[in-house]
């Protein structure tokens, strides 16, 4: 089974290089994996939140999305899209918006320190709360299971907000299921290895606190913050300990075990700490390097990675799309000439009068496979593309005559629907009722 991931990546500020050891680089080392399906996603709607600026929005968005790229996101071997275009999350929302308590909400840990600090200033407990912050949850939950996300790495804040979403999925396949699991329940992940990198002042660098590092700064100005790192008194001769080394921890991050060991040694042996930074300067040097001089080829070309985005974008939609498609005709969004009641009425007596939609199998000239879905009347509304063998011809139409339109996704790039959505929702329904009537 093919375990689905999907991260999102929120475009505020400039990278720094706790990001880059703590997000990108594992992230870029594990797109490879075998059986795994990674969505990366730049959550720029979420930044609309905390960020009112449209110039900080949009160059964010563009530095962060070179930034990735240019540490080696494959999008090859990814999705890596921009949530603002993909239409169907916000409209996901919405429908998990109408079955998510208030109650719910009220208890999400960013809702509930802004009321608290409220509270503690004598305001109106929801002054400044806007509509987008208590309803963060519910977006990130549609983030999350409009691609049936099976994991989702967070960090320990955001463990709540995942749970939450399975929360969601419960309520929504109580109500529209029908026994089916419309909507997948994500679980979160959480890597205790992922490194946390200390700041110029020794607290956790981050924007929040101003004391981070750049990620593609030019070389001199990377050398100069690195020597402008809080450290001891301490004179060169005299030892020093690693515990608690904010200069320390980020050569760690960058360096090899037998670096590391050697560093270790240096600092009981009293190195002097214009040598140490001077160290943990060439080693991140050397290795942020080549990756500065791609950001800034990408950054000189935004129309290359708006490029990708789009591309990301279309093999993004080509799973929502006809899977959102499910979920409206689930909750009754469907066009009037679909009956609910038919959906559950029993068999009629003479079933002949309404034949179901038929997929036949066949094969080409070109000794490839191919298969179609046609309704009743014969017009087309699904053709394969091409398939080396036979079985997997047929493997995949065991996938729809069984799963449904819940299968699309799995199948998209092979798959060229010839109807609208809503029609082909209802027509593979039609298929998966036939065949179990047939088996049964």
């Amino acid at each position: 089974m093919t375990i689905r991931y999907l991260t999102g990546i929120t475009p505020s500020g400039t990278p720094h290089l706790g990001n880059y050891a703590g997000a990108i680089r594992p992230a870029v080392r594990a797109q490879s994996a075998t059986d795994v399906d990674n969505f990366y996603f730049l959550a720029d709607l979420h930044s609309l939140i905390k960020a009112q600026n449209p110039e900080q929005t949009h160059t964010s968005t563009l530095e962060i999305a070179a930034s990735w790229l240019a540490c080696g996101l494959d999008p090859a071997k990814v999705t890596f899209y921009r949530q603002s275009d993909i239409p169907e999350i916000p409209q996901l929302s919405w429908l998990l918006t109408c079955v998510t308590g208030k109650g719910l909400l009220n208890r999400a840990h960013a809702y509930k320190a802004a009321v608290d600090k409220n509270t503690a200033s004598g305001s109106e407990p929801d002054d400044g709360v806007t509509a987008g912050l208590f309803m963060y949850p519910v977006l990130m939950a549609a983030d999350i299971m409009l691609f049936q996300a099976h994991r989702v790495p967070v960090g320990r804040d955001q463990i709540q907000h995942v749970e939450m979403a399975r929360d969601m999925a419960a309520s929504f396949n109580h109500l529209y299921g029908n026994g089916q699991e419309l909507l997948v329940p994500p679980e979160a992940v959480i890597d205790e290895n992922v490194a946390t990198l200390p700041g110029l002042d020794g607290r956790k660098m981050s924007k929040s606190y101003h004391n981070t590092i750049p990620l593609f700064v030019p070389r001199e100005q990377l050398r100069k913050l690195i020597q402008g790192i809080t450290t001891d008194s301490r004179a060169p001769g005299q030892a020093k300990d690693t515990e608690g080394s904010a200069l320390f921890q980020l050569y760690q991050a960058f360096a090899s075990d037998a670096e590391t060991a050697a560093m270790r040694q240096a600092f009981a042996d009293g190195i002097g700490w214009g040598d140490a930074k001077q160290q943990l300067f060439e080693r991140v040097e050397q290795e942020i390097a080549p990756l500065r001089e791609r950001y800034n080829a990408l950054m000189a070309d935004p129309a290359a990675i708006e490029h990708i985005l789009q591309q990301g974008a279309e093999r993004a939609r080509a799973i929502a799309v006809p899977y959102l498609a499910e979920l409206r005709h689930a909750v009754g969004l469907r066009k009037l000439t679909h009956s609910h009641s038919a959906d559950h009425a029993p068999a009629p007596e003479h079933p002949a009068a309404e034949e179901p939609p038929q997929i036949k199998q066949y094969r080409e000239s070109d000794g490839q496979f191919y298969f179609k879905l046609t309704s009743a009347k014969g017009q087309l509304l699904l053709q394969s593309k091409a398939y080396a063998t036979g079985r997997e011809a047929g493997d995949a139409v065991k996938a729809l005559k069984t799963q449904g339109a819940a299968a699309l996704s799995a199948l998209a790039t092979q798959l060229e629907p010839h109807s609208d959505d809503d029609t082909l929702a209802q027509a593979l329904h039609q298929l998966v009722q036939s065949h179990a009537d047939k088996k049964g």
